[in-house]
């Protein structure tokens, strides 16, 4: 019974936050991915481009609410989703316009569309804080649990309840439901293939007639979605604050690259390879312990390998790891 009540409690604080956030890293990647496969470069304003998706849909869903607009039990966010989506295209076609566009031209170092792209970054922050300021923002309504403790323990006879909310559910079936279409998209539409053949071989392709701005448009659009979809539903999980968008960067980058940076497998896999490492080391394990040791018997300290504050640092060691060690990733990158 306590093996139980160990393994229940190890889901509730790790398995489950765990696969939530690994899906929502898992679409943030597959846009830094799309981008760096197609564009060359690697897109520093993307954690930012989440944040503006997401700063769209929370706007919508205040609207929906307020005109008594809902979804019954599930989040009103979701009816607001494609509103966020086609805000966000709008803003990345006209920065792809306004800025990168003449640097493709002139054929720039991939390092100087990464500097632009920091500038770029700052610009998307300054406009998503001056309309909506810096403080959190509770959008999700609806039923709050899917599953409730107590009633886990009810039907279990457990002394640990089980407690997974709504926002981790409706992550998951829309990550997979996102992920399943993007590589629909990608391997059986005409213009998936055009795209892979762009990101493969840009000349080749250019003498195979495949029109080089509208892989670029497309590709603009679906990074669009993707970003989107993950700051929606990281805000929806949690809560939406501009500047945990740009802290997400790092943990979004190392997915990509700790997956194989280029290759859309290797984004969600790192995805969940780094959001697994981040909750597990700083998961304090005294509760589990607890139950797995003698009855009356309690660890005195937390049983905790790292802090909460050093959650980010995991990401970066890891990432650092695999540059050192295989810097390919665990996927061969910079392709789709």
């Amino acid at each position: 019974m306590d093996f139980l009540n160990a393994l229940v409690a190890f889901t509730n604080f790790v398995i489950v936050p765990a696969t939530t956030y690994g899906a929502q890293l898992a679409l943030g990647a597959l846009g830094v991915t799309l981008i760096y496969a197609v564009l060359r470069f690697s897109n520093f304003a993307h954690g930012e481009t989440m944040s503006f998706g997401a700063m769209v849909v929370v706007l919508v869903t205040a609207l929906f609410q307020s005109r008594g607009i809902t979804l019954g039990p599930l989040p009103t966010a979701l009816l607001a989703l494609p509103f966020g989506i086609a805000a966000t295209a709008l803003l990345l076609l006209f920065t792809d316009r306004a800025v990168y566009r003449f640097y493709r031209r002139v054929k720039a170092a991939p390092v100087l569309l990464v500097i632009v792209s920091t500038g770029v970054m700052f610009m998307m922050n300054g406009i998503v804080r001056m309309i909506v300021g810096v403080d959190d923002r509770r959008f999700a309504d609806g039923e709050r649990f899917l599953v409730n403790a107590r009633d886990f323990r009810a039907w279990s006879g457990l002394d640990e309840g089980l407690a997974i909310r709504t926002t981790q559910a409706i992550t998951l079936v829309v990550a997979l439901i996102t992920v399943a279409l993007l590589f629909w998209f990608l391997n059986r539409t005409r213009t998936g293939k055009s795209m892979r053949a762009y990101s493969d071989n840009e000349d080749l392709a250019l003498l195979s007639g495949i029109n080089p701005e509208r892989v670029v448009t497309i590709t603009w659009l679906l990074v669009a979605a993707l970003a989107t979809i993950a700051g929606a539903l990281y805000g929806l999980d949690k809560s939406f604050r501009p500047f945990v968008f740009q802290q997400l960067l790092l943990p979004v980058f190392a997915a990509a690259i700790v997956g194989g940076i280029g290759n859309p497998l290797g984004a969600i896999a790192g995805g969940f390879v780094i959001a697994f490492s981040e909750v597990t080391l700083t998961y304090a394990f005294k509760k589990v312990i607890t139950y797995l040791g003698p009855e009356g018997w309690s660890p005195d300290g937390l049983v905790q390998l790292l802090s909460t504050d050093y959650k980010f640092a995991v990401s970066f060691a890891i990432l650092i790891i695999v540059l050192l060690f295989k810097p390919t990733g665990l996927f061969k990158g910079q392709s789709i």
